[in-house]
């Protein structure tokens, strides 16, 4: 979609730090960190939000998704991570293209929001 940031991003007419990448998906470290370690697990397929993502995955796509979010958040080091994913507005989404937020190098707090 031309006019979606996370679909500019992926194609390149943005630039970004890319931490990794698959076929699939793109990591890049996030302009506005929450954390030390910020980063943004970005489909290269565009998809609203995850339940349009689940709908319209092909066999094992959400799992290797979230695979590389875990590999993101390890990488990241320390003794923990965090995956968010906002869903809507009420969820706090602000970008509607799906994407696994990944905090680390800091203890997280409970609750979250």
């Amino acid at each position: 979609m031309s006019d979606c940031l996370f679909c500019r991003i992926v194609g390149g007419e943005i630039p970004a730090q890319i931490v990794d990448s698959t076929d699939e998906a793109v990591v890049v470290r996030d302009v506005n960190p929450q954390a030390p370690a910020h980063a943004l697990v970005i489909p290269r397929r565009h998809a609203t939000d995850l339940g349009d993502f689940v709908v319209s995955a092909h066999e094992g796509e959400v799992g290797r998704l979230f695979a590389l979010a875990a590999k993101t958040g390890r990488a990241a080091g320390g003794e923990g991570y965090r995956l968010v994913v906002n869903e809507g507005t009420d969820g706090g989404q602000t970008v509607f293209h799906l994407h696994v937020h990944v905090l680390a190098g800091r203890p997280m707090r409970w609750p979250p929001g």
